[in-house]
């Protein structure tokens, strides 16, 4: 049988795929730890984690064997029954990030829709809100997931261009604007207020300090939900459990997705105390697959992982040397360079008519993989346990790939 090469996998997904993504011209047959391997066996470092998903690292034993023993005992019962697994998931998860009840989903999506709805009941139920009138501010730049809804919000065109007729009931405001998040939150209208800590997928976007905590605060006075996305930046991703927690911010609704399983399995959740949480009665929002038995088992691992490996400390090491040598690069091609924890990035100048596609297609030959977000922002989010080592290793081939644009 003739072996198939990388040109011929590419090849297959171009004629048979949907072309609904552009996809780093390398095609991946193995991972393990901080590396993959194609399918012609060249190694390289990971330098996105499947957009933070493999924050513990591909393939991680204690994970997989998770998955594997649950796999083979009950997969899935649907939540027409109870299944022996779900509570204790719960429990734990109300237990480590405090609060009353948690709802699971399978996609990140999935659960910020959740969290959508959630505000809405609650607005009309709780607050009050004439039925069909709540609002939901939003910020510029966010990204939410990909459903009519939540690209509804986006200012992207790319996210929403030909997807109309829209959902009603956002509000978008500048990311960082304090002073405009307050003149939205006075009128009584509003519900809810949806945040990304960190705007990934804009650039790493870090709001200036104290933002959250006042923007949290804004929310209290106004009797807003402060509702934080934290799926990306989430589970140590930041060098803190949660990016909220770098200033303490205790955000009424939580949205968890990606890392919560390591990347072996589709799991998401949302985090609410009783009074939100329980506007939502039987049948009227769910899951076939959210909660089930794998999920449950899956994500208790993938937790486990992060608390008993050190994952928040070793995370915001390496980003700090991570930041401190790439900064050091004396280069033009670099023009900026920000993060926090292991959720970097590097803004390219576009030389020659090369952009940072062109710089992560070099990077790709050079043995690390990386992916451009936007024409020139290239976003290092390596799976947080990277050792010292390895992160010195990874760092000499940015160098190397940068000194050879400039040549």
């Amino acid at each position: 049988m003739t072996q198939l090469t990388s040109k011929d996998y590419i090849a297959k997904e171009d004629k048979f795929g949907a072309h609904n993504y552009h996809p780093l011209p390398v095609v991946l047959a193995k991972g393990e730890g901080v590396f993959v391997w194609d399918v012609e066996g060249k190694k390289y470092y990971d330098f996105l984690a499947a957009y933070s998903a493999v924050n513990q690292g591909h393939c991680h034993p204690k994970i997989f064997k998770a998955l594997a023993d649950q796999a083979q005992t009950l997969a899935l019962t649907s939540r027409a029954f109870y299944n022996n697994v779900l509570g204790e998931w719960e429990e734990y998860m109300t237990k480590l990030f405090g609060y009353d009840r948690m709802l699971p989903m399978n996609s990140g999506a999935e659960a910020d829709e959740t969290a959508l709805k959630l505000i809405r009941k609650w607005a009309y139920k709780v607050k009050g809100i004439e039925k069909n009138q709540a609002k939901i501010v939003v910020c510029d730049g966010n990204f939410h997931g990909r459903t009519i809804t939540i690209v509804s919000m986006s200012s992207d065109p790319d996210a929403y261009t030909h997807y109309g007729p829209y959902t009603p009931g956002f509000v978008n405001i500048p990311y960082n604007d304090l002073e405009r998040l307050e003149q939205e939150l006075k009128d009584p209208n509003v519900g809810g207020f949806l945040v990304e800590p960190i705007q990934a997928e804009a650039g790493v976007y870090i709001p200036e300090d104290g933002y959250l905590k006042k923007a949290s605060e804004l929310c209290k006075k106004y009797n807003v939900l402060f509702v934080a996305d934290e799926v990306q930046t989430g589970l140590a991703r930041t060098g803190k459990m949660l990016a909220c927690d770098h200033e303490d911010v205790r955000p009424d609704i939580l949205v968890l997705g990606k890392a919560v399983s390591g990347g072996i399995y589709p799991v998401s959740c949302v985090l609410a105390d009783d009074e939100i949480m329980l506007t939502i009665k039987p049948g009227e929002h769910g899951s076939t697959y959210g909660g089930n038995p794998i999920a449950a088992k899956v994500a208790m691992a993938a937790l486990d992982v992060i608390i008993d490996e050190g994952l928040v400390e070793n995370s915001n090491r390496m980003g700090e040397l991570f930041r401190k040598e790439i900064k050091a690069i004396d280069s033009p091609l670099i023009e900026m360079v920000r993060g926090k924890g292991l959720l970097n990035a590097v803004a390219i100048k576009p030389t020659n008519g090369k952009t940072a596609w062109d710089v992560c297609v070099a990077l790709k030959n050079n043995g690390l993989i990386a992916k451009p977000t936007h024409e020139h922002i290239i976003r290092f989010t390596p799976p947080l346990v990277i050792t010292e080592e390895q992160m010195m290793d990874a760092i000499e081939i940015i160098k190397k790939t940068i000194k050879e644009f400039e040549g």
